[in-house]
């Protein structure tokens, strides 16, 4: 599944924390750090933006 949408940001694994020194992001299935525009092959989406790719099709 490739969309305009596919990005660690829109993922059901995708973490975001603030902390002291800023905010991290972290997928918590593979446990690395990453970015909220990076794309990997992984990518699982999460159900509200399953239902904005099958709305857009």
């Amino acid at each position: 599944m490739t969309s305009k949408y596919h990005c660690c940001a829109t993922c059901r694994h995708f973490s975001a924390e603030k902390t002291e020194e800023g905010m991290q992001y972290k997928c918590i299935r593979l446990g690395y750090n990453t970015r909220p525009e990076y794309q990997f092959n992984c990518w699982e989406p999460r159900d509200d933006i399953k239902r904005k790719i099958n709305k857009n099709e």
